[in-house]
């Protein structure tokens, strides 16, 4: 265990207004194919909700479902309502999170690069056995083998992106992940729309068509180069300079370089990150590790993705209606994206959470209040109401895809010190997954009891999330991730959490108007 003191802290001085560098191609090219792998984990949940939406699927592997679906006396909200069905897209999040803790170890020993190949290696074997399924067991399997796969590519792939950006570009290129996963989103929802006529094999070509991102991101992963943090790290600092210097356009690259090495000296004395990450001077990245993820399932954004057909099925719209709207959430999507993609950097990370969750709650309330009023168990949306849920639910998403979406992820990825960096990214997987996990098995039965108080479930979850940002959550826009451990001790909450620890240039708790940052 590290020492206390100075040392303990790892970074000891602010330099980021010393870091030179630039845009370069390399780090183009290399958070282009890295953030592939966000793609897969986009297209395998698009494409459960669509796939399941599909009769020929339900008749071979969920007969019952199939039989209650066509059946003109079953309660609307309570049609889907399976275990079975809910644990063929479920099993995959479940095995995603036993897999990220593996990952961790992996990922922290043999550098990012090596969670990237081992997640795409994955991917490619799920979705062979999905493709093939013969019978519901080949098919949860299949599912299994792609949750590692995300297990792995979660834990390298944002943490990858997070150390070979800028650090003023960091937000907008970490979220080339989110980016490829609305991305996936949207690619699976064309292709079920495309693929629902194509019977009764069309759900095979769904499902089989994630080996295609699967092998991109298999051989990007080999030939991509290691970030120069985990090189530094694993006692490469020579070669671990020269990728900092490539990547940034330039050999003047001291100040960064030093800020690394402060970091790893300080990494290489911990044994073991997971215990170290309980420590009190790591406490305010433990409860972000843990809130912002969990925070992000909760919005209810899942049970819209997963099941969008199923979900506007249940409230009367017709098979190809229904993906034919899922097909519009998925754009809406990956658009919204590009908008915090392009305010991140500008805006700040606590801007874009505190409005895009007063949004996502006014439109959570007026589905709720559509659906308490104009639908019921054996009733139907009119056509101008359907209308209206379509687009109030189009902006839920668009609030979702410009703030919780990509942030949810960018946050924890970045404020990790480099010793507990892979543990922290592992339990911020893991308790993405789990959530996922949770909602992705309850919310068909939940939509059965709840109905249309489902939405307010989730409303009152993003109010408490939204008030969580604006108390707890210091800006972390333009701080170079090595730094990011200073900014803890200027907030006016966690300073109090922290044990004293001196600090230079004017950090400290009396450090002046440097120390007077509450971070709202």
């Amino acid at each position: 265990m590290a020492g206390g003191g100075m040392a303990a802290l790892g970074v000891k001085k602010e330099r980021a207004a010393e870091y030179k560098g630039r845009m370069t191609l390399a780090v183009a090219m290399a958070c282009l194919v890295a953030a592939v792998g966000g793609s897969i984990f986009g297209y395998d949940i698009g494409i459960s909700g669509g796939v399941t939406s599909m009769d020929p699927f339900l008749e071979k592997f969920f007969p019952v479902v199939f039989r209650r679906k066509n059946s003109g006396h079953q309660n609307n909200y309570c049609k889907y309502d399976n275990q079975g069905l809910s644990a063929f897209t479920s099993s995959l999040y479940l095995a995603g999170l036993v897999s990220s803790l593996v990952a961790s170890p992996v990922t922290r020993n043999y550098g990012r690069r090596a969670s990237i190949v081992c997640g795409g290696i994955s991917f490619l074997i799920g979705a062979i056995l999905n493709v093939a399924a013969v019978n519901l067991e080949m098919l949860i399997l299949g599912r299994i083998m792609l949750g590692v796969g995300i297990g792995f590519g979660n834990q390298g792939v944002p943490l990858y992106l997070s150390e070979m950006a800028p650090a003023h570009l960091r937000g907008g290129l970490n979220m080339m992940f989110q980016l490829a996963t609305t991305l996936g989103i949207f690619t699976a929802n064309m292709v079920n729309y495309g693929t629902q006529n194509l019977k009764p094999w069309g759900w095979r070509l769904s499902l089989g068509l994630a080996a295609a991102p699967a092998l991109l991101m298999t051989v990007g992963g080999l030939l991509l180069p290691e970030t120069p943090n985990s090189l530094i790290e694993r006692g490469r600092a020579e070669e671990g300079r020269r990728i900092l210097e490539r990547i940034r356009g330039t050999a003047d690259v001291d100040a960064e370089f030093m800020d690394m090495s402060e970091a790893s000296e300080l990494a290489n004395t911990i044994k073991n990150p997971f215990r170290n990450i309980l420590e009190p001077r790591n406490r305010p990245q433990l409860v972000m590790a843990v809130c912002m993820p969990a925070f992000q399932i909760l919005t209810g954004i899942n049970s819209i993705l997963f099941y969008a057909p199923v979900l506007f099925q249940t409230m009367g719209f017709g098979a190809s209606a229904s993906l034919y709207s899922s097909v519009i959430t998925g754009a809406v999507l990956f658009l919204s994206t590009l908008i915090s993609i392009a305010t991140v950097d500008r805006l700040g990370r606590r801007k874009l959470l505190i409005s895009g969750g007063i949004q996502m709650i006014v439109c959570q309330v007026i589905v709720a209040v559509i659906l308490g009023v104009k639908f019921g168990t054996d009733k139907q949306l009119s056509r101008s109401y359907s209308i209206v849920v379509v687009v109030v639910i189009c902006l839920f998403v668009m609030a979702f895809g410009w703030s919780w979406g990509p942030l949810g992820w960018t946050v924890p990825s970045e404020i990790f010190p480099l010793e507990t960096r892979s543990a922290g990214q592992s339990i911020t997987v893991a308790v993405n997954l789990f959530f996922t996990f949770v909602i992705a098995q309850a919310f068909l039965s939940m939509l059965c009891a709840f109905k249309f108080g489902i939405f307010l479930f989730f409303a009152a979850w993003i109010t408490v999330m939204t008030v969580f940002v604006y108390v707890f959550l210091p800006e972390t826009k333009g701080v170079p991730i090595e730094e990011m451990v200073l900014l803890w001790r200027k907030h006016w909450f966690w300073k109090k959490v922290m044990p004293d620890m001196p600090l230079e240039d004017g950090w400290g708790e009396g450090g002046g108007e440097r120390a007077d940052n509450k971070g709202h």
